[in-house]
């Protein structure tokens, strides 16, 4: 997550399930926060290397914030395309942005943003390693 990571996207489409749904028939707004997580790991994986490895060495990313914004709501069966960017960088964060559009329309339906801190299997903070662009 170097500074050319900096300027990477991950993209993923996803169908709403009927399960996603509350009864007025919108994809419910607890479904956007894992799609967002996908996202995140979507973005890690095309650096070459899996949440499962950097678990296996101590490094760990929790959620510090995070905030939607809906649009227009997803209906049951609608194709989705995510949409996650890097948008910023510290020694210990990153900062994500999300867009979530329908994909036949192009029409966008929510944004995010959320911050994940670096830390280990105790909880403490630690320095976003060097092989993940970090400064380690």
């Amino acid at each position: 997550m170097a500074d050319a990571a900096l300027h990477s996207e991950a993209r993923l489409t996803f169908r709403v399930r009927y399960v996603d749904c509350d009864p007025m028939g919108f994809m419910h707004h607890s479904h956007y926060l894992p799609m967002f997580e996908m996202g995140r790991t979507e973005l890690l994986r095309q650096t070459g290397i899996s949440y499962r490895e950097l678990e296996a060495r101590d490094v760990l990313f929790t959620v510090t914030k995070i905030a939607l914004n809906f649009k227009k709501p997803a209906h049951y069966d609608d194709e989705l395309e995510l949409l996650t960017r890097i948008v910023r960088q510290t020694h210990v964060r990153i900062e994500h942005a999300y867009e979530i559009y329908h994909a036949a329309t192009r029409q966008l339906l929510c944004t995010g943003e959320s911050t994940i801190a670096c830390i280990n299997k105790k909880g403490e903070v630690q320095a976003i390693p060097a092989f993940l662009g970090g400064q380690g």
